[in-house]
């Protein structure tokens, strides 16, 4: 009985301390908004700093897309505190087990959290040692029209191909005595129009989603006791704002601060309507408790921690908890996080100092509603294993929304059926307006871009409609609601290549009764390919996950030559650097440990000219995963502490910028996953323990599998000393 027990509160501390994240904490002030630290839950995210005395933030909401398709941020807000404080017991603490943050001399606090569960910003100010005089300032850039320089075109989905003139159109801002309104209202005329009148599509553009037409999304900030006692203008980076301050009328032991938001697809009355009701719903108490449970329980999900003598090594799960809180904030969003910046993207300049980029706090590169599937698929992989499965779904909703206007593409160009979904896709379905193409050439095929990179690049959804199906295999997920899209992707090419082969001439397959996958393409850069490695892994693995046997039939098997996977058949030319070749790998794990033919896939990482050549671990580079994936542990470890080791600024998980923005989500995404597998990979129902671990790096995990199975783990000093799994009757899956 008092082993029993022993063990009992053994276990507890075990799960408990592993579970519970250290606090992440700063001894001084920042210089500027690239120093500063995440907050946020629901879909909100705000960058939290301190400059010279004042608490800052910015505020971000997922969905909050422009006329241009620019994602934009809600406003900037300014705390002031009088007396100030004491900067020589300064601390700002990142509380990751409860969700927020707090500016502290000991004396005073400021705490920040955002309702996971209604989008509300709440700031509390309290004071120990006498009363304070509290102001708050709604900071705005966008209190007039702004004409969008050649840079910063590339935050709208016009990017290089912005209509001369092109502006980010001002907000509406109403103030009175105790609160101000903020918004934003979309007309009737967007880039959707402009997408739809390029790609010759009026005749079917009432049928189609259009997520930006009256779009209307802002918040009002309030707060008891506060004032309206001036309004301001500065000057704050690179741009010029109006603020709005309030001031408490007392001085005050304690103050609080409320930012209620609305997003909506109607009129200003719907907006105000929806706001209302936010405001009327608070219940502050309440819900700063059901905030805290949420990120209690996302905590006990999944853990990571290490005891190393190593600091990169404790650098680096650290740094993964951090990111993990990152993503965490977008639980509840109508739309996925984005690759380029997240929620939590700054000032531009201290992205990149180029005079180019001294632009407002809205930019990002490579746009707001411009969802680049290679990219995305990194953000939201690594969710599995972490039990993520509620961060999952707005990445799967953002597909399951859009498909059907893929299918009208099919359908108007083509005459046949399946969706079919680009890799710079937009959040209403449609290719990219500027990598569509404005100038093609008279008959060219008005269902192709007309772009060197992208053109028949369409097999990145299958990754989504995997995450469907593996997120159905881990846990109880209706995967019946994605089906009519899984069959729609897996359809387009099944349909498509036997309609172009019909156009070349009389036979839709080839000899061998084989669908001709010509023209195709390896990512982005195996251009002009015969039947694309990463197209058939991808087909391959997704029809018989649904049990497509008829499609399985007429696929072509994947090309095997010297001993090493080739990225296709044969493919025209080289555009960019994706080593598709070792896609079978991952995301497709047709290869791997505990897999035949492991041999050919460490032949193809490790000798394959171009493989060898594209080897990186910035951005969205996956060499991590592949030496994961092929139990290659001292590679893994290497890559592993150049990619999750810390970024260039202040908070140690703002990676970037990489390929693509900063903080860039698919770099700590596909970072995130590497670091999984190197604890745990399963295959075939068995689980493997440690299968790129370095025998030397103490480490405590837990981490899910399929079959609503988790599975804790701890390696000390070589030697596994411990292993849970649950349920229990898989513990004989496991292999270490």
């Amino acid at each position: 009985m008092k082993r029993a027990s022993l063990f009992f509160i053994f276990y507890f501390l075990f799960s408990s301390v592993g579970a519970q994240p250290a606090d992440y904490v700063w001894t001084s002030p920042s210089q500027n908004s690239s120093e500063s630290m995440p907050c946020g839950g629901g879909d909100v995210g705000m960058n939290v700093w301190v400059e010279h005395g004042d608490v800052l933030f910015y505020l971000s909401r997922s969905g909050c897309f422009d006329e241009n398709n620019s994602l934009l941020k809600l406003g900037r807000f300014r705390i002031s505190l009088s007396p100030g404080l004491d900067m020589q017991s300064f601390q700002q603490i990142l509380h990751l087990n409860e969700g927020y943050v707090e500016v502290t001399d000991g004396q005073i606090s400021v705490q920040l959290w955002a309702d996971v569960n209604k989008p509300v910003v709440h700031v509390t100010t309290s004071s120990k040692k006498g009363k304070l005089t509290v102001g708050a300032t709604y900071e705005s850039w966008r209190t007039k029209d702004i004409t969008l320089s050649k840079r910063e075109r590339f935050q709208s989905s016009y990017k290089f191909a912005a209509p001369k003139g092109l502006q980010t159109l001002h907000d509406s801002i109403i103030a009175d005595n105790h609160s101000v309104t903020f918004f934003h209202h979309n007309g009737d005329e967007t880039i959707f129009d402009a997408t739809v009148s390029q790609q010759r599509m009026e005749s079917v553009k009432e049928r189609l989603y259009n997520p930006l037409r009256r779009l209307t999304f802002g918040g009002q900030m309030s707060g008891q006791g506060f004032v309206l006692v001036d309004q301001v203008s500065g000057h704050y980076a690179s741009s010029d704002f109006n603020g709005w301050l309030y001031v408490t009328e007392t001085p005050v032991k304690q103050a609080h601060l409320q930012i209620a938001m609305a997003t909506v697809q109607g009129t200003v009355a719907d907006f105000q309507s929806t706001l209302t009701k936010t405001r009327q719903a608070i219940r502050l108490n309440a819900d700063r408790k059901a905030s805290r449970r949420w990120w209690h329980n996302f905590w006990t999900r999944s853990y990571i921690t290490v005891n190393c003598q190593l600091s990169t090594v404790n650098s680096i799960i650290r740094n993964y908890t951090l990111f993990r809180y990152m993503l965490g904030c977008n639980s509840r969003g109508q739309w996925p996080t984005k690759f380029n910046g997240g929620l939590f993207t700054f000032d531009p300049e201290y992205v990149n100092p180029a005079e180019e980029y001294r632009l407002s706090p809205d930019f990002r590169n490579w746009g707001g509603g411009v969802h680049t599937a290679q990219n995305q698929r990194l953000v939201y992989w690594p969710m599995l294993k972490n039990g993520d499965f509620d961060l999952l779904i707005p990445q799967l909703e953002f597909y399951l929304n859009i498909y059907k206007n893929a299918e009208e593409r099919s359908r108007l160009y083509w005459g046949h059926e399946g969706a079919c979904l680009t890799e710079q896709i937009e959040n209403y379905g449609l290719p990219c307006y500027p990598e569509y193409g404005t100038k093609r050439p008279a008959g060219f095929d008005p269902g192709m871009e007309r772009n060197a990179w992208l053109e028949y690049e369409w097999d990145t959804c299958l990754e989504f409609c995997m995450m469907a199906i593996e997120a159905r295999r881990y846990t109880l997920f209706d995967l019946e609601r994605y089906m009519p899209m899984i069959r729609s992707c897996l359809r387009f090419f099944d349909e498509h290549y036997q309609y172009l082969a019909n156009q070349r001439g009389a036979k839709r397959l080839d000899g061998h009764g084989k669908l001709v996958l010509y023209p195709g393409s390896g990512g982005e850069t195996f251009k002009g390919a015969y039947n694309s490695t990463s197209t058939i892994a991808a087909l391959r693995t997704v029809a018989a996950a649904i049990g497509d046997t008829a499609l399985l039939r007429r696929l072509p098997d994947i090309v095997v030559r010297d001993s090493m996977i080739q990225p296709a058949l044969h493919y025209e030319r080289l555009q960019n650097v994706e080593t598709t070749q070792l896609y079978p790998v991952f995301p497709w794990r047709m290869y791997g440990v505990g897999r035949p033919d492991l041999q050919i896939a460490r032949n193809t990482y490790q000798n394959d000219s171009l493989a060898l050549k594209f080897r990186s671990h910035v951005g969205w580079k996956q060499d991590l995963i592949w030496a994961a994936c092929l139990g290659m542990t001292d590679e893994a470890a290497r890559l592993l502490e150049l990619k999750m080791g810390d970024g260039p600024h202040r908070f140690p998980a703002f990676w970037g910028p990489g390929f693509d923005w900063t903080p860039d989500h698919n770099w700590g995404g596909s970072g995130m996953i590497g670091l999984q597998e190197m604890l745990l990979q399963e295959v075939d129902g068995k689980i493997y323990l440690f299968p790129a671990w370095p025998r030397d790096w103490d480490v405590k995990f837990k981490l899910h599998a399929s079959r609503n199975t988790t599975v804790e783990a701890e390696l000390k000093d070589g030697h596994v000393v411990r292993i849970k799994v649950t349920p229990e009757n898989r513990r004989s899956d496991v292999v270490f």
